[in-house]
């Protein structure tokens, strides 16, 4: 009897044996090769907004052409500014037709018909510009990049033309099957009838007819700390080392990396050299690449406008911020050297950052105090423009903030 169990246990564990070798070979789930993704995940410490390109690509400025010589201008955040800029992207762009920039007299255009020209400084590639808006063309507009586009209704008839100005200065781009009506013309021209006049003067630059309303602000601010962009921009921040260098300046760099401190720990420099791998590059690539960098490494303080390199260099990548006021919209932030502030400069190569510039200041969103201040317009203004020494080198004019810190 004894012999008998043994015999049946020692069945039962060859069988269960070879059931479990079965398994293990052909049928068991889960088991095997593991595979990891190429680059590992490094977790980044979450520190300002996250930007979208959507919110990067605006016009530097809206013309407004009223007729019979009449003229004003918009600037970003401005009421009027998004309410038109957001209906025309609500519009579709096709059938586009190229011609020379000749193929009209713009300045007949500008004085005598009703129109909107949305302008956008240096340009916006096409491939990126047609984010937000709506547009279909071929491969030879697709590959262009457009400083601006104007919208007009002729004056001796109730036709709309739009035409797509190429940043060369010897093209456009006229779309003929635009979603567009004199009906929306005539409203877009309607919002500016009670806003400051403006005198176009030669190089397409526009004067207001007497001085403009603004505001000086004091903002207070915070920044985030030199530690922080070191855990930031590091792989393995315990094996970076601080130097200090000749000027006072307080540089981390890990043998390979570099990240320079300057202006008291407010501004940072990146390196990071070896981060091309060869092939060629694409400017929206490496647009959307720095704005994906930016996201993980310190983010978006307030509001910033995309800055196209006018060179074709397609490494460098720009963006200027903006200070956003309660009743005069939105202006550019200009330096005032040596103190550096409302820019932020990325250089890449094949979508990886080499290169990274920015402040480490945070600005409040409400303002201490502010006190009005008035522009300067009218006769002033074109004097002090005629008589500047640099004039010909003027290639836009509109209200900014310069920033400085006490």
């Amino acid at each position: 009897m004894m012999e008998k169990t043994k015999t049946g246990l020692l069945a039962a564990l060859v069988i269960m044996s070879l059931l479990q070798s079965y398994l293990l070979a052909y049928s068991m789930p889960g088991l095997g090769v593991t595979t990891s993704s190429a680059q590992d995940y490094v977790p980044t410490e979450s520190m300002g907004q996250e930007g979208k390109l959507e919110n990067l690509i605006f016009p530097e400025d809206i013309v407004l052409h009223m007729g019979k010589g009449k003229h004003t201008v918009l600037y970003p955040a401005m009421n009027f500014f998004n309410l038109i800029y957001t209906k025309i992207q609500s519009r579709e762009f096709k059938g586009f037709q190229r011609n020379t920039v000749s193929v009209l007299d713009w300045d007949a255009v500008r004085n005598n018909d009703q129109g909107v020209e949305l302008r956008f400084g240096t340009g916006v590639p096409v491939e990126l510009l047609g984010k937000v808006l709506k547009l279909e063309g071929d491969l030879q507009f697709l590959d262009d990049v457009i400083d601006r586009i104007w919208i007009f209704k002729s004056s001796e008839r109730e036709e709309v033309r739009t035409y797509f100005f190429s940043a060369n200065g010897t093209t456009v781009y006229e779309s003929v099957k635009a979603d567009l009506t004199a009906q929306d013309v005539q409203m877009y021209v309607g919002f500016g009838e009670f806003q400051t006049a403006y005198t176009p003067v030669e190089d397409d630059l526009y004067i207001p007819a007497g001085p403009i309303e603004s505001q000086q602000a004091m903002v207070k601010y915070q920044t985030y700390s030199p530690e922080q962009m070191q855990r930031n921009l590091f792989f393995d921040p315990g094996v970076t080392r601080a130097i200090v260098d000749r000027s006072g300046s307080q540089i981390f760099t890990d043998g390979k990396r570099g990240l320079q401190v300057e202006q008291n720990g407010k501004w940072i420099s990146y390196t990071d050299p070896v981060a091309g791998q060869g092939g060629s590059d694409s400017e929206s690539e490496n647009v959307y690449e720095s704005i994906k960098f930016i996201n993980q490494h310190g983010g978006w303080d307030g509001l910033h406008r995309l800055i196209h390199s006018e060179s074709m260099n397609t490494l460098s990548v720009s963006y200027q911020q903006y200070y956003s006021t309660q009743f005069y919209g939105a202006y550019p932030i200009v330096p005032n050297y040596p103190f550096m502030f409302g820019e932020m400069k990325l250089r890449l190569q094949q979508g990886v950052v080499s290169e990274y510039a920015r402040s480490l200041i945070t600005l409040d969103k409400k303002a201490e105090s502010q006190e009005v201040r008035w522009l300067p317009g009218g006769e002033s203004l074109k004097s002090e423009l005629a008589h500047y020494s640099r004039r010909g080198e003027v290639a836009a004019l509109y209200p900014a903030v310069l920033a400085t810190t006490e």
